[in-house]
């Protein structure tokens, strides 16, 4: 089992060298992860989690999981080489082995997971975040396993996250993910068609090789395939160029009294963010998952 996985990863890394795709496997594994409710006791894979449900409809069909079809596509060549690696472990070693090869943190993964197996077993939508309120004012939701729905967007991240096991440290490191990859207006809803630094112009990775991308979308980062602590320093710049997004959900933590010591931390240390960051990247993929052999499997 382990030689599959050591060529999934491989197969995955070519996948990212040509394609530049890393931002769309962390987004495609955090959905899957971030539908975890820890209060649901029953049996495995009621609570949701890290379980690949994402691939089934209704769930890949979720608003907030608008564009992620192309990220599965990506990665079905994947599924098919090495069929005894399960889907679940191929969205968490895509997300985990994009953000090593942007230039974060290596992340402590293990393996093993076992896959939901049916449409039956997805999670009823509303159990992600938004990143802005609604019309009625709100962010959030009541449709989701426990209710998202707050006045605040503080209120709101604490009611996903505390929904799933996470703490106010492990929001605001997860949060800097934002550092790499885009919005995009047809999916989110948010962000610009597109901006001066995803117009085409160009874009370089941290091993220095510049990148062919997709024009569009709205990044938080002048170098949002380079994964870094800029998403910190760029929400407290003042100068910061004004076509960069700053979400409600973003500049709130550097407000919230609970997430603010954590955000000032990250902005003065890169490499504090990577210690934080890697420890909550590696609880959020294995949010749910049911593992087999039970300690999983290491590479």
């Amino acid at each position: 089992m382990a030689s599959d996985l050591l060529g999934a990863k491989g197969m995955i890394e070519e996948i990212l060298e040509e394609k530049n795709c890393g931002p769309v496997f962390v987004r495609l594994a955090w959905h899957d992860s971030g539908t975890y409710d820890a209060s649901i006791k029953e049996e495995w894979p009621k609570a949701g989690g890290a379980i690949a449900s994402i691939r089934f409809p209704p769930e890949i069909n979720h608003g907030a999981n608008a564009g992620l079809a192309g990220g599965l596509a990506l990665l079905e060549p994947v599924k098919e080489k090495y069929p005894a690696v399960s889907y679940a472990d191929i969205f968490q070693m895509a997300s985990a082995t994009a953000i090593e090869k942007a230039g974060g943190p290596k992340i402590d993964m293990i393996y093993g997971r076992v896959d939901a197996t049916s449409p039956e077993q997805c999670s009823p939508e509303g159990n992600l975040p938004d990143a802005e309120a609604g019309d009625n004012g709100k962010y959030g939701g009541t449709s989701g396993t426990a209710s998202t729905e707050d006045g605040s967007p503080h209120g709101h991240l604490r009611k996903v996250f505390y929904r799933m096991g996470l703490n106010d440290e492990e929001i605001v490191a997860l949060s800097g993910a934002h550092t790499f990859g885009r919005a995009y207006k047809d999916r989110s809803g948010l962000g610009a068609e597109k901006t001066k630094f995803t117009d085409g112009s160009k874009q370089t990775r941290s091993d220095g090789k510049e990148a062919a991308y997709k024009v569009g979308g709205s990044s938080w980062t002048e170098k949002w395939l380079v994964f870094d602590n800029s998403y910190f320093t760029t929400l407290v710049d003042k100068d910061a160029d004004p076509e960069l997004l700053k979400l409600s959900t973003d500049k709130i933590i550097f407000v919230d009294e609970g997430f603010k010591p954590f955000a000032e931390k990250f902005r003065d240390s890169q490499d504090a963010f990577f210690e934080s960051y890697a420890k909550a990247h590696k609880k959020l993929s294995e949010l749910g998952s049911k593992f087999d052999p039970a300690g999983g499997i290491t590479i």
